[in-house]
């Protein structure tokens, strides 16, 4: 199948290369210049499968937030956990990880600027001020660390300008939605430049309720702002320090399709798990009184990063601390009744401060190009969260608070040495030493969760771990518009503790995931820098694959969780971006991801339920075992995934431009369950387009744009038989003002 695959990518190559080359030319392709090997380098000089885009770009895609961004990279999908507008869950070359809960890390990293952001929970960025976005495809394990085996996505701001200077725009849209963003630069003297931002996003919700008295879902109410400050301190040293505020709040209840329109049965009042929504206070503390289908994030980033030139090269010393807060009520199992079917309320407390001490330069008179550091990561959470489950009357599966942490220390370098001017070799790797505790206390007076309990039940409440995490590349450049790589590289994911268990025997931890990645690449422009083709072929094996999964218990009705590592993980396939300008205005791009992913070395409990499930027809459609008893397929790994894209700038006299933009993506078929239950395997695809009215030195601009523009209802995710849909058509229009 992989075989077939790449043949079909080659043969799209051949046409598109043997058409490229007699096209006749007249603009060239703008270069991008990245930091994905934590150094400044044109997008097509390095050994890495990694995808870019500028504000500009981003504009005329109509990818305002970084979920947005999943309908343009090939062999990427993406979604909002079920329940959070604010929670992105990542797929990357089928590795993947829904869950939010402080004792889950996803195995996509999520990075603003060089800060490393640990939660899911609040990864949904809105771009208001960004310089550029990259993405980062196959483990990243020697310059990146920990928790990016499936890759990374990260958000690079604008850097202070040396001139005053800035925008302001302004839009509406659909259900009543209202946006602002706006960026100022203003410098103090010569040494020393200010940069302000801000952003502000509301809307009334796409979800009607049918329950008398509810407000409209899934609505949001968002705003941020940034400071940002660049002070030249000597000839040799400058200081860069960022504070940025974001205040989130967006619910993605479930929600289904009734005459084209979106609707809610859920009846979960607000406070309604304490005394004052006639409950009798079935939980405990501030999270019983919070509103009913709620979701709201608060997280501060306040980053530092002091750059020394030294003899041996740059240093750069850099400190990030971030603080989130987060409180939900929410109702996952649609039920009419006021304290919903199955619902969760949550209010948690999450800091993290990283160190990263970093050297970059060159020696050998070029030869040898180097970046070596050491990095101290600190985590602590504090989550205080209740389970309730309606079954004629309101049952507390568990109410408790629960606090974690993380400590994780590591030592890295890599150098590129170039033999000549084609041969580079790359050799790096990266020592992880990490260690998380877990602590719980039951808020019932009584209440088994508690950490005593738990230790009792033979379960560690403490886990660590080492690892190096190797690479090592090789690339061939054939002429300054061609180069060939190959590479191998490693990564790992921290372990946990499977936390949503409302027993002290069923919060088992689960053990970090390994993935070891082969590649072969090619980066290459054409028809004199017109047309650009990055190509990439990737064998992946995942050891020990962590995997969440969550069905329904049939005795008791209710939602059990379970995560573990299941099996190994075998994912191959191959990537192709295509950009061509075939002349001034005119841009087509085309991005097409193909892979192939099975389970192996199946985990003995697997085995032993299988067997059961066969034989006494017991534990059928739990975990990754079908209700058959065969093993599933992969979840959220599609077979195909294509992106194209065109658009036109047309040039008037006056020094107007009219620029209509229009891009279709396609998503092929997977799973959207872990065990494949409910029918689940599902296609999907959209349509974003836009036209952008722009007046002469680019000084102003209006834009009207649409994303799902067909309005289609496209299942992206399964909660226990609960199927959750994309957000359906918007449209807005914006004005933009340059100064």
């Amino acid at each position: 199948m992989l075989q077939t695959r790449i043949k079909l990518i080659s043969l799209t190559v051949v046409l598109f290369s043997s058409l490229f080359t007699i096209t006749p030319v007249f603009a060239e392709l703008e270069e991008i210049v990245v930091t994905a090997e934590r150094r400044e380098t044109s997008v097509q000089d390095i050994p890495i499968a990694v995808t870019a885009f500028n504000q500009d770009q981003l504009d005329r895609m109509q990818i305002t937030e970084t979920l947005d961004l999943v309908k343009v990279i090939p062999n990427m999908i993406g979604a909002n956990n079920t329940g959070l507008g604010t929670a992105n869950t990542y797929s990357i070359r089928g590795l993947n990880n829904t869950e939010s809960i402080a004792t889950f890390d996803p195995p996509v990293g999520s990075y603003i600027g060089d800060s490393f952001i640990q939660r899911q929970n609040a990864n949904n960025f809105t771009l208001f001020d960004v310089d550029r976005v990259e993405v980062l495809r196959g483990p990243q394990g020697t310059l990146f660390g920990r928790n990016t085996t499936g890759g990374a996505v990260r958000v690079i701001l604008k850097d202070p300008a040396d001139e005053f200077g800035g925008f302001v725009e302004a839009g509406i849209g659909q259900y009543d939605e209202v946006n602002f963003r706006g960026s100022v630069d203003i410098p103090l003297n010569d040494k020393a430049r200010t940069k302000f931002s801000a952003y502000h996003v509301s809307d009334d919700g796409y979800v009607d309720v049918t329950e008398p008295g509810q407000e409209d879902l899934n609505y949001e109410d968002s705003w941020g702002a940034r400071a940002a400050l660049q002070l030249d301190i000597h000839e040799c040293a400058s200081w860069d320090v960022t504070v940025a505020y974001n205040d989130n709040e967006h619910a993605n209840v479930w929600n289904g399709e009734v005459n084209g329109q979106r609707v809610s049965a859920s009846g979960l009042q607000d406070g309604a798990f304490g005394p004052s929504g006639g409950a009798l206070g079935l939980l405990t503390g501030p999270k019983a009184e919070l509103p009913g289908n709620f979701n709201r994030t608060q997280s501060t980033l306040a980053t530092s990063d002091f750059e020394f030139e030294t003899t041996i090269g740059t240093l750069n010393v850099i400190t990030s601390y971030i603080t989130l807060d987060q409180e939900f009520s929410l109702d996952f199992f649609n039920t009419p009744v006021p304290v919903g079917g199955f619902s969760i309320a949550n209010i948690g407390e999450h800091d993290q401060l990283t160190q990263e001490f970093r050297l970059t330069g060159s020696a050998y008179d070029g030869k040898l190009d180097y970046v070596a550091g050491a990095y101290y990561f600190e985590e602590d959470n504090v989550t205080d969260f209740g389970d309730m489950f309606f079954i004629g009357f309101p049952l507390i599966l568990a109410d408790r608070i629960m606090k974690n942490t993380t400590e994780s220390t590591a030592i890295y370098a890599q150098g590129d040495y170039h033999f000549n001017d084609q041969v580079t070799l790359t050799l790096g790797a990266r020592y992880t030493d990490e260690e998380k505790n877990i602590d719980f206390n039951d808020n019932r007076a009584g209440g088994p969760l508690t950490t005593a309990n738990i230790q009792a039940a033979g379960i560690a409440t403490s886990q660590s771990v080492t690892k190096v995490t190797p690479r090592l590349a090789l690339n061939y450049t054939v002429n300054d518009d061609l180069s060939i790589y190959g590479s191998a590289t490693r990564g790992f994911k921290s372990g946990g503790w499977n936390a949503r268990g409302t027993a002290p025997s069923t919060l088992a931890p689960f053990g970090p995931e390994t993935a070891t990645n082969y590649e072969l690449g090619m980066k290459s422009e054409w028809a004199s820098n017109t047309v650009r083709l990055n190509l990439a072929i990737f064998q992946t094996d995942i050891e020990d694959f962590q995997l969440p999964s969550a069905f329904v218990d049939p005795v008791t009705g209710a939602i059990v969780f379970v995560t573990q590592n299941f099996a190994d993980l075998e994912v191959s396939g191959a990537e192709a971006e295509i950009l061509w300008q075939p002349s001034e205005g005119l841009t087509i791009f085309a991005n097409i991801g193909t892979q192939d992913s099975e389970y192996a070395s199946l985990d003995p409990s697997i085995i032993a339920q299988q067997a059961n499930c066969i034989n006494n027809a017991m534990q059928c459609g739990q975990g990754i075992v079908q209700g058959d008893g065969t093993i599933a397929t992969p979840v959220r790994a599609p077979e195909t995934s294509l992106a194209l894209g065109v658009s036109y700038e047309f040039q008037f006299g006056n020094g107007m431009s009219l620029t209509p933009s229009i891009i279709y993506s396609d998503t092929g078929d997977h799973a959207i369950g872990t065990s494949n239950a409910f029918g689940d395997d599902v296609t999907y695809d959209q349509v974003n387009a836009g036209i952008t009215l722009s007046g002469a030195d680019n000084k102003w601009s209006v834009n009207l744009g649409c994303t799902n523009c067909t309005d289609e209802a496209q299942e992206v995710s399964n909660l226990a038989g609960f199927i959750y849909l994309n957000e359906p058509e918007r449209w807005n229009l914006k004005a933009k003002l340059n100064f």
